[in-house]
């Protein structure tokens, strides 16, 4: 097999011109991030209903081989909180055994999905619908961390929404203050501390000052030791769990969104780093990873994992070059298990819960709500309904729900579509500033059209065709009089790309689209990204906009 085969992991391909000064970068950036998920991984396993060891092995195991065998160059593996609801819910209906046998059968599909070619079937999954997803996951993640936070004296929180919160509001009375005080405490370093400086981990500043403080003033607030006796030193030995064949039918739709799940935020979480690098992901040898990873974790203790976004973000910001930070990254977690594995035991709950609150906080967003809500009642009721059914449902019924709306919608602007008009004179005077025939392109723009509908599933064609920047000329003109229709996905990756080419000093300019697409891109989220100057109702007028935009910045940079 030749080694310039794509299909190769990134590691193997980024060795090839492996040089020591890049070592260093992956080593501190490796060290960096592995601090930064110590108290992540222990506070995604506590809120997953196992011990905080099970995260730390997750993120050991699993974080290590994604890293090896991905798709990715910088993508940071790991248990994440898109899989706390699911797993806490397994593990009370099926016990340990089952999670075991979930994780090792989403690793299955997962493998199969790599090896196949289905990796980048994840497209398909429309922007609405994401969102409702991660804004669901991210409430019901902060509604179990309400315990600990408050120091609650509480025994089982039940695993549905609304009886956990009743309960919780019951119990509030019982609240501990020293407890609320730690909680409190990390809160405020952990929001703070990162407008000073971004070198230092703030999730690491408030894990070691609080439990500090906790020790030294023997404070009366529950604990890892308390709860779970501490954490054992070194990964467990190698153990195939105990399976119950009886289980495998009623865990296959948990098996199934365990996988879909670990593949959208795998994918998520690649394009990101792809963004901030300006490298491209291979999706499916990143599935095959995942596969790996999740068949491997449970046989060391571990849970579902994938790619984790803000722990990729951080480790590309400190300086990554390669997937050895990654490994480095898991081999960092690992010499804290065997050295000071003992030391955990004084981690207070609050601090890890307030962590959690940090992480609901930043996965949720929060801030897409606003342009969702600009798009229109069918994407208003499908984000609505995701976000409903994850929160006050299941998220395995919210995932098939979601899924079956995203079919219909997709459906539905297809057949908007499709239109019947007689042609008059009329019709075609109006198209006639919109022909490229005998129009001169100025040598300073670059063309590119979209036909067709440009919705969830056809987005990445954009992506494809723009994947290097430096192509381009400084004015790019995306011609849209053949685009049919548009959806909040279709809005997104624009916006996206107009952000890669304003990063890299050029503009884009907007012109020719249709009434359905014309009207979603009015909607001032959109605007904020292009400028309304910049959507221009034909192609005559947008090379003229061009002429006018090149011009003046020849004059400010003369």
């Amino acid at each position: 097999m030749s080694i310039s085969n794509p299909n190769l992991p990134k590691l193997v391909v980024s060795l090839r011109q492996y040089s020591k000064q890049m070592f260093l970068h992956d080593l501190l950036a490796g060290i960096t991030v592995g601090l930064v998920a110590l108290p992540l991984a222990m506070a995604f396993g506590i809120a997953s209903g196992v011990t905080p060891q099970a995260g730390l092995y997750t993120a050991v195991v699993a974080g290590f081989l994604i890293s090896a065998l991905g798709g990715s160059r910088t993508q940071i593996g790991g248990p994440t909180g898109a899989f706390v609801v699911i797993v806490a819910g397994i593990v009370a209906r099926f016990g340990l055994p089952g999670l075991a046998m979930v994780t090792l059968m989403a690793g299955i599909i997962l493998l199969a999905m790599g090896l196949t070619g289905l990796g980048s079937a994840v497209r398909f999954i429309p922007r609405p619908v994401v969102i409702g997803f991660t804004n669901g996951i991210a409430v019901l993640i902060a509604s179990t961390q309400i315990k600990d936070f408050f120091g609650l004296r509480i025994g089982a929180v039940p695993s549905e929404f609304l009886p956990r919160m009743k309960l919780l509001i019951g119990h509030m009375p019982s609240l501990n203050g020293q407890a609320l005080a730690i909680g409190a405490a990390t809160l405020a370093i952990m929001l703070i501390l990162p407008r000073f400086t971004k070198r230092v981990p703030s999730s690491i500043v408030a894990l070691l000052a609080c439990t500090v403080a906790c020790a030294w003033f023997h404070l009366p607030v529950e604990t890892i030791g308390t709860r779970f006796g501490g954490i054992p030193r070194g990964l467990p030995p190698f153990a195939v769990p105990d399976f119950h064949a009886e289980h495998i039918l009623p865990l296959i739709p948990s098996a199934f969104t365990v996988a879909l799940l670990a593949a959208l935020e795998s994918m998520l979480s690649a394009v990101v780093a792809d963004g901030m690098t300006g490298d491209r992901h291979n999706p499916n040898v990143e599935l095959v990873a995942q596969g790996i990873a999740n068949i491997t974790s449970p046989l060391f203790g571990g849970i579902p994992a994938t790619g984790a976004i803000a722990r990729t973000a951080t480790n590309i910001r400190s300086g990554a070059r390669s997937p050895v930070s990654g490994i480095v990254h898991a081999l960092t977690l690992l010499a804290i298990l065997l050295v000071a594995a003992p030391l955990a035991s004084y981690i207070p709950l609050a601090t890890l819960a307030a962590v959690l609150f940090v992480v609901a906080y930043n996965m949720g967003e929060w801030r897409e709500i606003g342009g969702i809500l600009q798009l229109g009642f069918t994407a208003i009721a499908v984000w609505l309904v995701t976000f409903a059914l994850t929160v006050f449902a299941d998220l395995t019924v919210a995932v098939g729900v979601g899924m079956t709306l995203a079919a219909l919608v997709y459906i539905y602007r297809i057949a908007e579509t499709t239109t019947v008009t007689p042609v008059t004179d009329d019709y075609i005077r109006d198209g006639l500033p919109h022909t490229l025939q005998g129009r001169i392109i100025p040598p300073y723009v670059s063309l590119l059209r979209i036909h067709g509908p440009f919705l969830f599933g056809t987005t990445e064609k954009l992506v494809e065709a723009t994947a290097n920047i430096e192509v381009f000329e400084p004015v790019v003109i995306l011609r849209l009089r053949n685009m049919t229709a548009i959806d909040a996905t279709g809005i997104h990756a624009i916006e996206t790309f107009a952000k890669r080419l304003t990063e890299s000093g050029r503009i884009l300019l907007l012109c020719g689209a249709m009434e359905q697409p014309s009207k979603l891109l009015q909607q001032p989220r959109f605007l904020d990204h292009v400028g309304r100057e910049n959507i221009i109702p034909n192609i005559q007028a947008a090379i003229d906009r061009a002429k006018q935009v090149f011009e003046s910045n020849a004059v400010l940079a003369s």
